[in-house]
């Protein structure tokens, strides 16, 4: 099965638990249609397992934006 990115990160906050909802955001129609095939998707433990080993936790870390993109009021949030 090929699931886009965008809706395997969906799957995968699903199987997260209830008490996370995730909040999606598009620019377009077609993303949007990426992410809602997340929702369909229903991860098993084995699948969520080799997500952690292929993307442990802390894999990606730092700013999300350079100091030149930090222009305007969310520097000092």
């Amino acid at each position: 099965m090929s699931v886009p990115t965008g809706g395997l990160a969906i799957a995968w906050l699903l199987a997260q638990g209830d008490d996370v909802i995730p909040i999606p955001g598009s620019r377009s129609v077609e993303h949007l249609d990426e992410l809602v095939a997340g929702v369909s998707l229903k991860l098993t433990a084995g699948d969520l397992a080799h997500i952690e080993k292929v993307l442990p936790v802390g894999w990606c870390h730092g700013d999300r934006y350079t100091s030149d993109q930090w222009k305007g009021p969310e520097r000092f949030c």
